[in-house]
């Protein structure tokens, strides 16, 4: 073995500020000057506000904020920041806003503000006395709960409910217990999950068994999100498109490998939202796709109907588990500037506002699908990355991309032909 191989082992790595880590980063992997400069320079970022969001800070990674138009919701206009990297996303939402505009847009509705905690009980051999056990205390559980957070307590939340499940697992019966748990405007992790450690050991005591996970669940099918709009045929080019748009959803309804790709586009619109304010992408995606598979299988997250007058009608329910306070949410200066374009007050607000985005992107999808095709409108755009990518600047850089979706093939090698005969080299 060489004696100068690489060794990712470097001792008080978390303890070097960020010019050193970069600088032994850059020696492991060989970064020229010019690439350490790139990452050395965060943006809008504080250097030191990074270093304290994760660990082991070296750079920042610069993502798109776009803004989308047309955004009627509830009857007030709103201008929706998305942070994505992909193309066509924001456009997606702007030009499905606007068709259903006129008709009133978007109108949501949230079921509530409830998070669930589960305290997972193993060793138990009579899990339904053990389930009884718990559920005579409940008076004592709120108690314990509610005393984690007094603040939570006094803007009208705390712990509502508890139910407790028998689970059947290979190891034998485990006995969860659900903490249902109204956390307000926060997203509600930290603040359930320490509920969950307190009543632990309460648990044990009461039933004989030993606690094992304590832990908030990502199903928050008790927190969602539900929108709903209409289109008229006029609007959308006619009733074949209407059809198209129904056939490639019932696609969607009943086969998950479609249901898969169909559920991604609207989380192309939702993530892009989540992530603009600071909000947990991971959490809201996680929730979305268990709650797509509730049935028993995995389907799509919306409805698309054809109402009693011949229009097009969109509905979507999902878990939207989001906050205003905590986190990058409070602590990121650009998620906060998100959250003040935005204009929202509550979470529920912002979960309302994020449900509408996710109909309006799955909208333009399925409308493309059934027309056009998605690679048109989506080429046209990441055209202009490929002739950036084949060394387009400026004002070269449409007229190479122009030409690239009138031949039918956006590729780099395509592009970097354009741009030579631009350039007077071909």
């Amino acid at each position: 073995m060489s004696t100068d191989a690489k060794n990712s082992r470097i001792s008080g790595f978390h303890k070097d500020d960020i010019p050193t880590r970069l600088a032994r980063v850059a020696a492991f992997a060989g970064l020229d000057d010019e690439t350490v400069q790139h990452l050395a320079n965060m943006g809008n970022l504080d250097p030191q506000l990074a270093d304290r969001l994760i660990e082991n800070v070296v750079a920042t990674l610069n993502v798109p904020i776009g803004i989308a138009t047309n955004m009627k919701v509830d009857g007030e206009d709103v201008l929706v920041p998305m942070a994505t990297e992909e193309s066509s996303v924001v456009a997606a939402v702007c030009n499905a806003a606007r068709q259903c505009y006129d008709q009133g847009g978007f109108t949501t509705s949230m079921s509530g503000s409830l998070m669930i905690a589960q305290v997972q009980l193993v060793d138990v051999p009579d899990a339904a006395h053990a389930r009884m056990r718990i559920l005579e205390h409940k008076a004592e559980v709120k108690a314990l709960c509610d005393d984690c957070d007094p603040l939570l307590v006094k803007l009208g939340g705390g712990l509502q409910d508890v139910e407790v499940r028998i689970v059947d697992a290979a190891g034998g019966p485990m006995v969860v217990t659900h903490l249902i748990v109204d956390t307000r405007d926060a997203m509600g992790a930290n603040a359930v999950n320490s509920m969950a450690e307190k009543l632990a050991p309460h648990i044990e005591s009461w039933t004989g068994g030993r606690v094992y996970l304590r832990i908030l669940s990502n199903l928050a099918d008790r927190r969602l999100a539900r929108a709903r709009a209409v289109w008229t045929c006029d609007a959308i080019g006619g009733a074949s498109v209407r059809d198209g748009i129904i056939s490639a959803y019932r696609f969607a309804a009943a086969d998950p490998y479609r249901a898969a790709t169909h559920n991604k586009g609207i989380m192309n619109g939702v993530s892009a939202v989540v992530l603009a304010t600071g909000n947990d992408t991971r959490a809201v995606e996680a929730g979305a796709h268990a709650y797509a598979a509730r049935k028993g299988w995995y389907s799509s997250l919306t409805d698309w109907e054809v109402t009693a007058e011949g229009h097009l009608a969109g509905t979507l329910e999902m878990p939207m588990a989001v906050g205003l306070v905590g986190g990058a949410t409070k602590l990121h200066p650009t998620a906060r500037a998100c959250l003040k374009i935005l204009g929202v007050s509550t979470a529920e607000r912002l979960a309302r506002l994020i449900a509408a985005v996710g109909l309006a992107q799955n909208f333009s999808a399925l409308k493309a699908l059934a027309t056009t095709g998605i690679q048109k409108g989506h080429m046209s755009l990441h055209a202009q990355n490929i002739a950036m990518m084949a060394g387009a600047v400026g004002d070269e850089i449409e007229p190479v991309a122009k030409a690239l979706v009138a031949q039918g093939a956006v590729r780099v090698d395509v592009a970097e032909a354009e741009l030579a005969r631009l350039r007077g080299q071909g």
